[in-house]
């Protein structure tokens, strides 16, 4: 384990040391935990981003219906 040194204003500071006490730790092992959550979700949507960018999109082959043609079917089909 490494020891560090963490600036935070003071109210941070409060929030975090009753944070602590209501989850019966220390600070810093809150503090390490919170930053071992981050690091894994940060992990975790870092992985997902690159799986996402490797699907290709499907081919469109059909051609793209014109508005009119549209609005033609639709009165066609209430006749």
């Amino acid at each position: 384990m490494k020891n560090v040194t963490v600036t935070m204003e003071e109210s941070v500071a409060d929030w975090v040391r009753m944070e602590a006490a209501r989850r019966n730790t220390s600070v810093s092992r809150l503090i390490g935990e919170m930053l071992a959550e981050k690091m894994r979700h940060d992990d975790a949507y870092e992985r997902a981003m690159r799986e996402a960018m490797k699907f290709e999109p499907l081919p469109f082959t059909a051609p793209y219906a014109r508005r009119d043609d549209i609005h033609a079917e639709r009165i066609d089909r209430f006749r």
